[in-house]
């Protein structure tokens, strides 16, 4: 355990401080380390990140487990934190709706230099909104406490229906496993895509849930891993290059399309051809973020045909352009390639 008083010990790294209280969530604590600490500089191995636990007043701290964890560090480290991460405690709901925080809670937050990048976990932003830094902004909680955030923090644009929001400096997610997206989305952001996927094969979770632009991040679709039209989807995401029909569908199941197209339904809970479009959307974004072909090669790839057709689709699914999405999810030697000129598609011209 370090030295109370002891924040950070390796210069240069992108500083990650985690505000636990009473009531702690281990789950939370731990995401936090396990994938901050694992990020790791694709040329020489180095950590990108050092991680630091703080408590707005040193000691135990208990959990909502049978276990308390001994926090040695006090609110000194938010004052150097590029990032400061502020996990849920048990009794959230109840705790921060008469008004903004008070105590040593609300003297840890006013050490948080302006401009820091502040995120919360499940219901830790019952904790952002009480300190005013919702108020006008996206924001997500755990589904259940939807209500409750709404009746307390009306000036907050809830959106109970995504796994995470990003409005720039402040982050919020909704419950424990999604606190996993938001790491992965901000180390993503900071570092680019090819050390997320490491990350997240390390821990063994998908690299990103349902498309990559923070902001617009649906509910991931469940597949049901046992299913009458599951050998016709695993077809489709072999063949999304080319144009697919609902008769090949059907066919891969030996079912006639209408009996296929209605227990598609049933099943993943969107038609064919919705499910096919987001399958390629995917496909199309992990080749923007991992490949240098043009919009046109990607759209070709990704079974749009058409760069125009491709834009269309990601404008309608994640609200940017193909261009913006590779500014924004590649590391940053790539997007040094691609940011001198406007996006292009195959022929030269500018889009």
């Amino acid at each position: 355990m370090p030295a109370r008083g002891t924040v950070f010990t390796h210069a240069g790294r992108h500083r990650v401080a985690v505000l636990v209280r009473e009531g702690l969530m281990p789950m939370e604590l731990g995401i936090v380390h396990q994938l901050f600490g694992q990020a790791a500089d694709p040329a020489d191995g180095q950590r990108l990140y050092e991680v630091v636990t703080c408590t707005p007043v040193p000691g135990d701290v208990r959990t909502d487990a049978d276990f308390t964890i001994g926090v040695a560090v006090g609110p000194e480290a938010l004052v150097e934190a590029d990032t400061v991460i502020v996990p849920a405690s048990r009794g959230d709901e109840g705790a921060w709706g008469a008004g903004p925080p008070t105590g040593p809670v609300a003297d840890a937050l006013a050490r948080i230099r302006p401009g820091t990048r502040i995120a919360s976990i499940c219901t830790g932003a019952f904790v952002l909104a009480a300190a005013g830094l919702l108020d006008g902004r996206r924001a997500t909680t755990h589904w259940k406490s939807a209500d409750r955030f709404r009746q307390q923090f009306p000036y907050a644009a809830l959106d109970p229906d995504v796994l995470y929001t990003d409005e720039g400096d402040v982050l919020t997610s909704a419950g424990e496993a999604s606190g996993i997206d938001l790491c992965l989305h901000m180390i993503r952001t900071d570092h680019g895509a090819a050390v997320a996927g490491e990350v997240a094969r390390r821990t063994v979770v998908p690299p990103h849930r349902e498309g990559g632009q923070a902001q617009y991040v649906r509910r991931p679709v469940a597949e049901p891993r046992s299913a009458s039209t599951g050998t016709a989807r695993a077809w489709a995401l072999e063949h999304l290059d080319r144009p697919i029909g609902l008769r090949e569908l059907a066919d891969q199941e030996a079912m006639s399309v209408r009996t296929f197209s209605r227990r598609f339904r049933e099943e993943v809970g969107l038609t064919p051809v919705q499910w096919l479009i987001q399958r390629r959307v995917d496909l199309a974004c992990r080749l923007l973020e991992e490949t240098d072909d043009s919009v046109d090669r990607v759209a070709a790839r990704a079974g749009f045909g058409t760069a125009a057709s491709l834009r269309g689709h990601l404008q309608a699914a994640i609200g940017v352009s193909p261009g913006a999405y590779r500014a924004t999810f590649r590391g940053p030697d790539r997007r040094a390639a691609h940011a001198p000129g406007p996006e292009r598609t195959g022929s030269g011209q500018p889009r």
